[in-house]
């Protein structure tokens, strides 16, 4: 199963999807000892020693991400039925779509209510990355089921 190179792209995309979760999507500090934190999970606000963390609707990008993992995983057991292993990629890009369309809706929001903007972080290309490698994999998967069908023409 890990011989096949779209299952290490699989694993990519799980892990990068996983790590979304827990790295910041955008960050603001200003130069006094306040800062604001856009998780895929939660939104955080650190304001003279209180924080002050809000879930909702931030967590919805948690959710999409949790969701496209979770299938990059279900996908890389599903290695004996290809044409499977593809409708499970499309969706799984569908979800991933989700997730960056909401950490950008979200940082964007976020941007425009702080007058310095603040930046992005590593938590907003974690989803492209997986995103690029989803492709990746589909296209690896497209091109070894069509190999497998080429043979049992030969036959």
């Amino acid at each position: 199963m890990w011989q096949r190179i779209q299952t290490v792209f699989l694993g990519i995309v799980a892990a990068a999807m996983i790590a979304t979760i827990f790295f910041p999507i955008w960050v603001y500090e200003p130069a006094t000892a306040n800062s604001h934190e856009l998780y895929a999970l939660h939104y955080t606000v650190k304001q003279n020693n209180v924080v002050n963390t809000q879930y909702f609707p931030y967590a919805i990008t948690a959710v999409f991400a949790i969701a496209a993992a979770t299938l990059a995983i279900i996908s890389i057991g599903k290695y004996t039925n290809r044409l499977l292993q593809r409708k499970l990629g499309a969706l799984n890009s569908l979800f991933m779509a989700g997730a960056v369309a909401c950490a950008v809706y979200f940082a964007n929001q976020l941007i425009r209510s702080h007058p310095t903007g603040g930046q992005y972080s590593i938590g907003l290309y974690l989803p492209v990355i997986a995103v690029v490698a989803n492709f990746i994999a589909n296209r690896f998967i497209a091109k070894d089921e069509k190999l497998v069908k080429d043979s049992d023409r030969l036959r």
